[in-house]
């Protein structure tokens, strides 16, 4: 199967993305991966920090929770949350349709930029997904 990796973005090996926001911010988008919504199955429910927890990098910091399984979500960096998407209450399917835009999990302030250069960019990332 073709996963959607786009190559804008860093991962992780636990399949969460990362988007900075901007150039001139420390702010970040994450969310998981095509493949890890695939492996996951269909998202019923999220369980997140409130705004303004710390979160720390390879560290829990949520589950996902599907017909089939909990995970946990992984911190790719560390930092302060500073938004929850508030969409995926109502309509956590939004990770499984769109898990790189409207499915996306959290926003974090970086507290340690350096962390970002131990992230996967897509052609390694791709190297972890297993091939069908």
């Amino acid at each position: 199967m073709d996963y959607e990796i786009p190559d804008d973005l860093l991962y992780t090996p636990d399949h969460e993305w990362l988007r900075r926001d901007d150039d001139n911010t420390d702010e970040v988008t994450i969310g998981i991966t095509d493949f890890a919504q695939e492996q996951v199955g269909d998202v019923v429910y999220l369980e997140l920090p409130d705004d303004g927890t710390a979160l720390t990098a390879g560290e829990p910091f949520g589950e996902i929770e599907s017909a089939k399984t909990v995970a946990e979500l992984f911190a790719p960096v560390s930092g302060e949350l500073i938004a929850s998407n508030e969409e995926l209450e109502e309509q956590p399917e939004l990770v499984n349709e769109s898990p790189y835009d409207q499915g996306w999990i959290v926003r974090v302030r970086i507290s340690i930029p350096a962390e970002m250069d131990k992230l996967l960019n897509a052609a390694a990332y791709r190297e972890l997904i297993p091939e069908d």
